[in-house]
Parts: structure tokens; C-alpha cells; sequence
């Protein structure tokens, strides 16, 4: 699932339903908003969290320093990030925590901002995705997605969120399709661009690669 990690006009806070059930959290913002089924879909102002917890990276010629910060810490520090997140947010067997962090310019800001994506220990299923954005020393969260299989990204400036959509009886490891959201800030808030739904083969078997008969695999093809 790791391959895929890896959503709507957004006004300040969005809901949207979780594909898979036992997601049912509160929604991130500063307006107020509504949640629908078993997950969230928030973009908009929420809970502020310090910056001093950030820890700067040495500084290079090519670029700035960038300003890092401790992503599970911030999220504990978040009373509108579901119980469910925060169960997560412990180390997985190998040590380190089910956490990937971007940082990057999505909001126009003189510090980068933050996109957090939390996963699963055992098959790295996405379970939420939360974009901070650092205003007066503080950061404070813009966007938050707690739903099952889901994870962003940052491309050239905009924010792009990958879903995976899975139909009755899909496994984990082979959902139905996907869904690829591209978002842009404007004004305060994100807003939807482009949307791309993915359909996958049904017809692929359990993933694994067969040579063609006749064919050894393992030696060297000559041209």
C-alpha cells in the first residue's frame, strides 16, 4: 500500500466517510464543521501547537535551513485529532513511528508548511493526513483528512491527496481504484483542482510476476 499513500471544494472544514468502518473523529477548525460516517475531511484553521519544538537542519549554500518539527508530538498536541490517530502515534516494532513528513510552500507563508501522513504499522495504510501551517510562531492545522487509505504529497506548490476506493470484499493489499485530489491554497482555505479517479484491473490475480513460457527470468536478456 506503501506505493499509493499512498476531498470538494473545501470551504473552512469539509466532511467526507470513511470507506472502512471504526473511523469517527472531530472535525479541525477554527469555524466549526460536520463530520459524516466514520471520517473527516476538514480544510481550514484548527488547533494551534508552539514552534519552539522545532529543530532546525544544518543550513547549506543552495537553500535556506528548513525548520523541522516533531510530528507526533504536534499531533498529541492537537485535542481535535481523534483517539484512534493518537493510539497510532507509538513506535512500530522497527523503532520508528508510523509517520512520514513533507515540508514545503503550499500556503504562501515565509515558513514551509507541514504535511503529516499517518500510517499503519503492519502494511503502511494511511489513516490520516494533516497539512500545518505556521502562523505567528505558531502552527496551526489548514487541512485534515481521517480517513482509511489516504496520503498527500507535495507537487510543484499544490496539494496532492491519493484515496484508495475499495469495494465490498476488497482486500487491503488490492483495492478497487483510486482517487487523486489536487489542491491549490486560495485566500485561507485549500481548494479543489483537478480530480482523477483510477479504476483498477479486477483481472490482475494476487500481484505476482510470471515470465512468459519458455523464459528463465534469471538470465540476462542480450540485445
Amino acid at each position: 500500500m506503501r506505493a499509493a499513500r499512498t476531498a470538494r471544494t473545501a470551504g473552512p472544514c469539509a466532511a467526507g466517510t470513511a470507506a472502512l468502518a471504526g473511523v469517527a473523529v472531530l472535525c479541525l477548525l477554527a469555524a466549526g464543521c460536520s463530520t459524516g460516517g466514520t471520517g473527516t475531511r476538514d480544510e481550514g484553521a484548527a488547533v494551534t501547537a508552539p514552534l519552539e519544538r522545532g529543530v532546525p537542519t544544518p543550513a547549506t549554500s543552495a537553500a535556506p535551513p528548513v525548520r523541522t518539527v516533531d510530528p507526533a508530538w504536534l499531533l498529541r498536541r492537537d485535542p481535535k485529532v481523534s483517539a484512534r490517530i493518537k493510539a497510532a502515534l507509538k513506535p512500530c516494532p522497527e523503532g520508528a513511528y508510523p509517520v512520514d513528513t513533507s515540508y514545503g510552500n503550499l500556503t504562501g507563508g515565509s515558513v514551509p508548511d507541514v504535511v503529516v501522513n499517518v500510517m499503519t504499522c503492519g502494511d503502511a495504510v494511511g489513516i490520516g493526513t494533516f497539512v500545518y501551517r505556521e502562523t505567528d510562531r505558531t502552527y496551526r492545522c489548514v487541512f485534515a483528512v481521517e480517513e482509511p487509505a489516504v496520503y498527500a504529497t507535495i507537487d510543484r506548490g499544490e496539494l496532492v491527496l491519493t484515496q484508495q476506493v475499495y469495494a465490498k470484499g476488497d482486500p487491503v493489499a488490492y483495492p478497487s481504484g483510486e482517487d487523486v485530489v489536487t489542491y491549490s491554497w486560495s485566500g485561507n482555505r485549500f481548494t479543489e483542482r483537478y480530480r482523477v479517479r483510477n479504476n483498477y484491473s479486477s483481472a490482475v490475480g494476487d500481484g505476482a510476476v510470471q515470465a512468459p513460457d519458455g523464459v528463465d527470468p534469471t538470465v540476462p536478456r542480450q540485445n
